[in-house]
């Protein structure tokens, strides 16, 4: 018999969400490796709801969750998605260590996702060999604000897809990473994260801002040397909804796709060149730590002496040293050339191409 999974908490922020709410909390009643006995926990923030999501919510028949709900109301600036997924992953934490686990693991998804059986397990797993893991992010077309799934759409979120995956294998070529081996996505947002809850602690809990918030929490566990991993045994299906809960979210993306295949609006991407200068950059930079020549590689980057002595405090490894290194030179960079999609495809493809001559030479 499989190990039981140790000890998680799923922290899930809602806001008018009494349609899909439920159907997530089904998906994560029916988890691998728990029952009624070992049982999963969930803490719903539902906050600024106006739907019934609450009363919703706590009429479902659940056997084999442990769910907290937590009615918010966040006023003015506090009124976004960060307010309200910090609090949740903050209870998930406090649920945590009441339990005397502080070492368990916080996952956070959105309200409208769709979890297959295997997520918190996949995610556990992942974790044994990183500090953080982001789960693939597959748009969902059922039930969405367009009618029926529209195949020129699908088609275009395959080229995005497409875009972004020839952007790791220049990666791969330059510079991959060994805790994040491909096969591998490339996301790690609020649909899908998971981490330690005493790292969570560590690294100051996941900052309140109305758009950005996972991202930003990744990368503080990536300036404290975390690993971060995008397991290919972790998905979730997103929404493909225009009208969205969140601010900057999702939907706002959807839309723009959508009126891109409509024919009203460009699509603009970084171009190819921009990725591979910035792939050796970071190379260079964790060459710089492994060799011994941080402190001269930050002097010839024209950092100064604070910047410098607040990139190497307690710097533990060659992850902490890119990220911070490259948080405190972004303010100067320009901003990345972009060209359309096809043009964007055509040039990643002959630059894969012309590494993999150059690697065969």
């Amino acid at each position: 018999m499989a190990p039981l999974p140790g000890p998680a908490v799923i922290c899930i922020p809602a806001r008018n969400e009494a349609e899909r709410l439920p159907r997530l909390l089904r998906a994560l009643d029916r988890q691998d490796g728990f029952s009624s006995v070992h049982r999963l926990r969930v803490v719903v923030v539902a906050n600024n709801c106006t739907d019934g999501t609450v009363a919703v919510a706590r009429g479902l028949p659940l056997d084999r969750i442990d769910l907290r709900l937590i009615e918010a109301t966040f006023a003015g600036a506090e009124a976004h998605v960060g307010t309200a997924r910090r609090r949740a992953l903050d209870l998930g934490a406090e649920w945590l260590e009441a339990d005397g686990a502080p070492d368990g693991v916080l996952l956070t998804t959105d309200a409208d996702a769709r979890l297959d059986p295997s997520w918190v397990v996949a995610n556990l797993r992942a974790l044994e060999g990183a500090e953080i893991v982001g789960g693939r992010l597959v748009i969902d077309d059922e039930g969405d604000d367009l009618g029926d799934t529209d195949p020129v759409l699908a088609a275009f979120h395959a080229q995005v897809e497409r875009y972004w995956a020839g952007v790791r294998l220049l990666e791969d070529s330059l510079d991959p990473p060994p805790h994040d081996p491909a096969p591998r996505h490339g996301d790690h947002t609020g649909g899908s994260l998971a981490l330690r809850a005493s790292l969570y602690r560590a690294v100051g809990g996941l900052p309140a801002l109305p758009r950005g918030e996972d991202n930003a929490l990744v990368a503080a566990v990536q300036r404290a040397g975390g690993r971060l991993r995008h397991c290919p045994a972790v998905s979730v299906q997103v929404s493909a909804r225009t009208a969205g809960r969140a601010e900057g979210g999702m939907a706002v993306e959807m839309l723009r796709r959508a009126r891109v295949v409509r024919g009203g609006e460009a699509y603009r991407l970084p171009e190819a060149g921009f990725w591979r200068d910035l792939i050796l950059r970071r190379a260079r930079l964790r060459r710089a730590w492994r060799e011994g020549a941080a402190i001269d590689t930050l002097a010839g980057l024209g950092l100064d002496a604070q910047d410098r002595a607040a990139i190497l405090a307690d710097c533990p490894n060659d992850i902490a040293f890119v990220e911070r290194t490259m948080a405190h030179l972004a303010p100067n960079d320009p901003p990345a050339p972009e060209c359309g999609l096809d043009q964007a495809l055509a040039d990643l493809d002959a630059l894969a191409a012309q590494l993999r001559q150059d690697a065969a030479a």
